[in-house]
């Protein structure tokens, strides 16, 4: 089984990409949100879900070790297959996911493409505290972290919430400290 591809970028496409590495090309699928990591990138590196059934073998990278392990729990849930688990990924950060299951905002995982209430609802029964956001220190979200940080600064909690998971949506292995930093040069322009 593959786990982690490091290797040349040979071709990027929306939702998918080429890498070679060992002189052999793989396509991998990725979410859309996968794609402003990689544009520009001549190396990358991405975390790999092999995904076999009877008729095909597919690559599924994901930038992060969490959002590989976010797409496996995914796809863990009845009637919730690759492409589905992709588009989730593509519309909400891991750590999005997380709040919205756990806090079961059925409507806001609804609102993702190809997915009704039904299966936002089955989401959210079978994955109910199996999706934690990533840990800090305290055992707070880093997410979470950074919003508090901000409106203690003044800035309203719906813009907060924006800017933090704009952020994380671009960087997710982002540090709560160049967060911030990014945060607050997002929101004094």
């Amino acid at each position: 089984m593959i786990a982690y591809l490091d290797g040349e970028l040979v071709d990027l496409q929306p939702g998918q990409a080429v890498i070679a590495t060992g002189g052999v090309g793989y396509e991998v699928r990725l979410p859309l949100s996968a794609h402003p990591h990689l544009a520009g990138r001549q190396r990358v590196a991405l975390w790999i879900h092999t995904h076999v059934r009877e008729d095909q073998l597919a690559l599924f990278g994901f930038p992060s070790r969490s959002e590989r392990d976010t797409f496996r729990a995914l796809i863990s849930v009845s009637g919730v297959g690759p492409r589905m688990a992709l588009a989730l990924l593509s519309g909400l950060s891991p750590e999005e996911l997380a709040v919205a299951i756990e806090s079961e905002q059925w409507r806001r995982l609804a609102a993702v493409p190809g997915i009704g209430k039904r299966t936002a609802e089955r989401l959210i029964v079978e994955l109910k505290g199996k999706l934690m956001p990533t840990a800090t220190a305290g055992g707070v979200s880093l997410r979470e972290d950074a919003v508090s940080a901000l409106v203690n600064l003044g800035y309203a909690l719906r813009v907060a919430e924006e800017v933090v998971a704009e952020i994380l949506r671009a960087t997710p292995e982002v540090e709560l400290g160049e967060l911030l930093r990014r945060a607050l040069q997002s929101l004094t322009r």
